[in-house]
Order: structure tokens, then sequence, then C-alpha cells
């Protein structure tokens, strides 16, 4: 092993500015992949933080403006959804209709306290609204099935709704006027970019005159696992809604679906693509380098001809040699490479520093940009396999060499 080893390092002496030049390709190529890993695994988890606020399974269906003429009636109407269309959306496809709840809003109503008051309206919702719409509770809880059932007059308010209201005073249990009624504020939340105040639907829809338009119908799905199947649920909800409405089934404008599962699949898909042309990149970058270790192995074979001959003269297997090639280009090569490793580790690192503070409340580009463990241990094996292929071919090459000639080779 020692003997190896300072075979190793004469080499490098005696090859410094080759050595060197090449070294840094090899850094520089692993640098690359480091650093675009570290970045490709930071957009993954500032995907998945984004989605993980949220019910990913679900689609969101709100009226729009039929834009097709259809069945005698004109085109550009508006199509407003109603509270019997969630029964129907629900019977009509069971097979992919899990849950279908619904959504009523009044954006024009006060809510008030004898501190202070908002106009920001109020939310009908039923308790898969938490996870439909991402809210992460701060105090007390959200809005429950028994709220449903007795039609309470209670509120979730946004914290910094609550701060406004109430100043420094704990707003669970608190008194507020919404349309002249009293409510019972029982939860707060927080998020950055809404401040909509939660209280039951039952208890809206009774505050909203007899009226029984819906503001939005969402429908989370069961059994549906690939984009094809997602999109065929799609399809499927607007042909229920189109019969219900009198709207063509390919009139786009008529409603307005966001359907939350194949923007998943296709993100997770997407970002499937950037982490294998993230490696290919990087892969190719590294070419360079390797190819450089390569023809270092090649020289020094040509260098040591003489020596190889007296080996081979004196018994050597051809393996041995071969061996020893091998796993000095091996030496070569991850040597360099945890050079670019050390430094990639290190830009990764001041990439996520630059970067926590951002989107902070809300989403986050880049979350965690950080290498962990697997992404080393897979770089580590990329180093030792591109070492063996870089002197697998000199050193096939000393195995031709003969003996004899080799000896009369000065």
């Amino acid at each position: 092993m020692f003997d190896l080893l300072n075979e190793i390092l004469a080499t490098l002496r005696n090859n410094k500015l080759r050595t060197a030049l090449t070294g840094f390709a090899v850094s520089w190529g692993i640098f690359l992949l480091i650093v675009l890993l570290s970045v490709s695994r930071g957009l993954v988890n500032g995907m998945d933080a984004m989605f993980g606020q949220h019910d990913t399974e679900t689609v969101s269906i709100r009226g729009g403006y039929a834009q097709k003429a259809y069945k005698g009636l004109k085109e550009n109407r508006r199509v407003r959804l109603r509270d019997k269309d969630i029964a129907i959306v629900a019977s009509q496809n069971s097979n992919v209709a899990a849950e279908v709840v619904a959504s009523v809003t009044n954006d024009s109503a006060q809510i008030s306290t004898s501190k202070d008051y908002l106009t920001d309206g109020y939310k009908g919702v039923y308790p898969a609204e938490i996870r439909n719409s991402g809210v992460t509770i701060e105090k007390g809880r959200f809005i429950n099935q028994s709220d449903i059932n007795s039609k309470r007059r209670v509120v979730v308010i946004h914290t910094e709704s609550a701060e406004t209201l109430f100043g420094d005073k704990d707003p669970i249990g608190q008194q507020v006027k919404i349309c002249n009624l009293s409510f019972t504020v029982v939860g707060t939340y927080r998020q950055e970019w809404r401040r909509d105040n939660f209280i039951p639907y039952t208890t809206a829809r009774s505050m909203s005159g007899g009226s029984d338009y819906v503001n939005n119908i969402t429908v989370k799905l069961k059994d549906v696992r690939t984009l094809e199947e997602s999109e065929n649920a799609e399809k499927g909800f607007r042909s229920t809604l189109g019969r219900q409405h009198t709207f063509a089934d390919d009139d786009s404008g008529a409603l307005w679906i966001w359907n939350r599962f194949s923007d998943y699949l296709t993100t997770s898909s997407a970002m499937g693509v950037l982490g294998m042309a993230v490696w290919i990149i990087g892969l190719l970058t590294m070419l360079s380098g390797i190819v450089g270790v390569s023809n270092i192995m090649f020289v020094s074979v040509r260098e040591r001809t003489h020596e190889i001959g007296v080996r081979r003269a004196i018994g050597a297997k051809p393996r041995s040699i071969l061996r020893q090639i091998i796993l000095e280009s091996v030496a070569i090569t991850t040597l360099f490479g945890y050079v670019g490793i050390v430094f990639g580790v290190l830009a990764a690192q001041g990439i996520a520093a630059l970067t926590a503070g951002d989107g902070e409340g809300g989403h986050q580009i880049l979350k965690d940009p950080t290498v962990d463990l697997a992404i080393a241990f897979q770089v580590t094996l990329v180093l030792i396999i591109a070492g063996a292929l870089a002197g697998l071919f000199p050193a096939m090459k000393s195995l031709k060499i003969k003996p004899v000639e080799a000896l009369r080779d000065e």
C-alpha cells in the first residue's frame, strides 16, 4: 500500500503542471455538479413545501362565462354554481370524488369590535378548507363538523386581524360583530397572502338572504393516480356541470377549474427531468477532466515502459499491473474530486444562507439548497467509477507491452 502511495505521489511530482491543470478540470466539474445538485434540491424542497401547504388531490371549480352558443342559449352568458351542484357532482362522479364541498363569500361584510373594525368580509367553509387553502392554525382550532351541523356563530381570523381587533388581548373566546350578529373567535391562523375570516358554511348560507349561489366547489379526488386519470376526472366534472347549467363540454370559459393534482404530477415530473438534466450537465463538465486524467495515465504508462517490462520479466502478473494503474487513476480523480466537493459544499451552504430569508411567511423558491450525505455518496461513487474508467484504457495498453521490447526501451 505504501509503495503504491509513493508511486502515485511520484507521478504527481513528476508532472506538476499537467496534473494541476487536469486536476483543476476535475475539481471544476465536481464543483459545478455539487452546486447544480444543491440548487436542484432547493427547488424540489421549495416545490414540496408549496404543495405541502395544500391538499394536492383536489380540483377547485368556479363559475365563468360560457363562450359558445348552446341549445338556443347565447354566448358570453354567466355560469353561476349553486348549492345543489354539490350533491350532483358527488353523485354523478362517485368513482373519483371522495368528498365535495363548497364555499360562499361576502366580501363587503364588516367585522368589528369595540376597539376597531375590518372590511375583509367573511367566507363560509367546510372543515376541509383548512387543507384546501393551506392555512396553518396558530391558536385555537378551525371550523369543525359540529359547527356545520349546529350552524354555530364561530369565526377563525388571521393573526394580524386579531391584533387589529383585540390588540394584545388573547382573541380566543372573544366576540366580534359580523353583519350585526355576534360571533365567537375560536381560532387564529397565519398566512402571507390571505386575510379571510372563516365561518361555518351553513351559518354563511343562513345569512345569504335566501341565495343559493356558491363561489367555489372543491372536489377531493379518490382512486386517481395518473395524469390521464386526473384529466379524465376533470372532464367528468365539467360534463356534469355542463348538463346542469347547459353549456358545451368543450366550452373552456364556462368554468374555471384548478386541478391541483395535475399540477402536482406535472411539477413532480419536471423536477425529475431537472434532476436528470443536472446530472447530465455535471457529468459532461467532468468529462474534460476525466479525459485529462486518462491522458496523464497514458503518458505515465509510456514513461514507465521499461519499469513495466522489468516487473513483467520477474513474474508480475498482468492483473497486478492493471490494478496499480487503475488505482493510480482513481486516486488522482478522487483527490481532486474531493477538492471540488469541499468547495461545492461551501458554495451550497453560501446559497442556503443567502436564500434563508426569502419568502419568509410565504412560498420560498429555494428551500434548504444543501447537499446531504446521499448526494455526497453518489458523487463519491461517480468519482470512483470515473477514475476507474480513466485508467482502464491506459492499463489495457500496458498489458500489451512485451517484456523483451520493454527491456530494450530506454
